[in-house]
């Protein structure tokens, strides 16, 4: 991830130095040569993703790609934040470092997992959340497309609604392989962590309009923006909403910027009328410039 743009580019590998320098511990060596076991433990693997979507970012940038709107999914979106020139690179590892500490403890103190259900509408997962979980221990967590949700909580309530939701009809239902129960209530002890960190982060209006996780809407008011940061952590990803407001609004578009294709398959699945293409790797960069 990141290899072939770190020996292209001197200004990457200085993008990985000061990385490195700030979290601790040699980034580039983790992102290029694993181990695998440790690259995805949340607190390596948050700064990584980040450290190569700004790599890319910044190279675009340079060479004259600017971007109308922008969205993140999850951690993204402090990618899309720092692209919109609302946050600096420097203070938004500060912070995601935070979260992604926070989160790996969070996971390690109150474990859980995460499932994909696919065919299966929100409300009738919802309901099933709502049956099968006590007290607010399993919801739905990422809205990846009118027919792609994740549900998030405590091991035996998501087991529970992925046996209920094959009941139900649901067409595939797959257990994730993450080390926790992200954007639910189990994340719970990592928000008072991370809003301390905020809090000290320089947010400015952003250049361009940035849609937030928590809200699905284009937030400008730096206070909106880092209450919407510190909401995404126990609440759901609106990712389908959020395309489907952009598209209202025109976008028809879409690059994502950023390791894998995950968002590019998400966006034809919600609007096959949408255009979706992506930047990950050298190839993909030199293709686009020449």
């Amino acid at each position: 991830m990141g290899s072939d743009l770190y020996e292209k580019y001197d200004s990457v590998k200085n993008v990985y130095s000061t990385a490195s320098d700030l979290l601790g511990f040699d980034l580039a060596e983790l992102s290029f040569n694993g181990p695998i076991e440790k690259l995805t433990q949340t607190f390596v693997t948050q700064p990584a993703i980040f450290t190569h979507s700004y790599a890319l970012t910044m190279l675009l940038r340079d060479n004259g790609y600017k971007p109308g709107y922008s969205a993140g999914h999850s951690l993204g979106e402090y990618s899309a934040l720092v692209a919109a020139e609302s946050i600096d690179f420097i203070d938004a590892l500060k912070v995601v470092k935070v979260r992604a500490n926070a989160m790996q403890k969070a996971c390690e103190e109150n474990p859980g997992t995460m499932a994909a259900i696919i065919g299966m509408d929100l409300v009738s997962l919802e309901g099933l959340c709502s049956k099968v979980g006590n007290g607010g221990s399993v919801r739905v967590a990422n809205l990846n497309s009118p027919s792609q949700l994740v549900i998030s909580g405590t091991h035996d309530a998501v087991h529970e609604v992925m046996t209920a939701a094959k009941e139900n009809g649901a067409k595939i239902v797959k257990e994730l392989n993450v080390s926790g129960a992200f954007h639910s209530s189990l994340m719970e002890s990592a928000v008072e962590e991370l809003d301390e960190s905020l809090r000290r982060m320089v947010i400015s209006v952003p250049s361009f309009p940035v849609y937030t996780n928590f809200t699905a809407l284009p937030l400008s008011d730096p206070e909106e923006i880092m209450n919407s940061l510190s909401k995404q952590i126990t609440n759901p990803v609106k990712w389908y909403p959020t395309i489907l407001n952009m598209a209202a609004e025109g976008v028809t578009n879409f690059i994502e910027v950023g390791p894998g294709k995950v968002l590019q398959g998400l966006i034809k699945r919600i609007d096959k009328n949408l255009s979706a293409s992506g930047f990950d790797t050298l190839d993909d960069l030199n293709g686009a410039l020449n």
